[in-house]
């Protein structure tokens, strides 16, 4: 892969976007990459971390390769970024954006697509697009779920960017912390999720995305069959025998 690089450590999947000389754009190769990436993970692999070199976490599509496109190369490229935003969504893996320096357009896209986010203390957000006649509309589409429809607007129609203790307060990442402890406290989100059965990770992770749309009443039919599945599983009978008998359980992901 020329621009991401995937590191295996342990049970976390790294994948890094890797053009730090040019603010680590979405061009049509990196995302085709990210997708490659996510569904090669292996079945071992517990969490995925997606982090970035350089100055910048991203700062959206790569608008050189939009410049003087046609149609079927802008259809292309929109529909390879729906895909890569709905796989990180799709894996059963949690996925975890580590953001540094700036998040914008496609870039913030990403994070808001991401199951949690951690970011420094000096990460900026925005979807600017407006600002160059060209609307953040697949962008708006998580950020509204992630933060509302009134913050979300303000950004959208704006252009403008929020500081990362905002975009913690509207709920577009998880921690705000020092750059100095960026790792450290993406680790302590990692260590805190591979304590639980790698199976039912997954299981509530695919609920989550499956109930979130829908009216109250529907999401408890899907979720009240979703738990009746999840505990007849025998790593819930083992959690629960766990907790009753004051032990550490010990997951089979069956």
């Amino acid at each position: 892969m020329d621009e991401i690089l995937v590191k295996q450590d342990g049970p976390v999947t790294r994948l890094v976007l890797n053009r730090p000389q040019h603010r680590n754009p979405l061009s049509l190769r990196m995302m085709g990459e990210v997708i490659e990436a996510l569904a090669a993970i292996d079945a071992d692999s517990r969490v995925v971390v997606i982090s970035a070199e350089g100055p910048a976490f991203s700062a959206g599509h790569d608008l050189s390769e939009m410049v003087g496109a046609d149609i079927d190369l802008l259809t292309r490229l929109f529909e390879t970024c729906t895909e890569m935003m709905e796989a990180v969504q799709a894996i059963p893996q949690p996925v975890i954006a580590r953001v540094h320096g700036v998040a914008t357009a496609a870039g913030c896209q990403l994070v808001a697509s991401c199951d949690l986010a951690v970011a420094s203390d000096t990460a900026r957000f925005a979807t600017p697009g407006v600002k160059i006649g060209l609307f953040c509309s697949t962008p708006m589409v998580p950020l509204s779920r992630a933060i509302g429809r009134k913050r979300a607007m303000e950004m959208l129609v704006t252009g403008e960017f929020i500081d990362a203790p905002t975009a913690s307060e509207w709920g577009l990442v998880n921690r705000v912390v020092p750059e100095a402890d960026l790792d450290t406290a993406v680790e302590g989100l990692v260590d805190a999720i591979v304590r639980s059965s790698q199976l039912v990770v997954g299981i509530g992770k695919q609920a989550f995305y499956s109930q979130i749309e829908l009216d109250q009443h529907s999401a408890y039919e899907h979720t009240k069959s979703v738990m009746i599945a999840n505990a007849a599983l025998g790593d819930a009978q083992e959690g629960m025998s766990a907790f009753l008998q004051k032990r550490r359980p010990e997951w089979k992901n069956r």
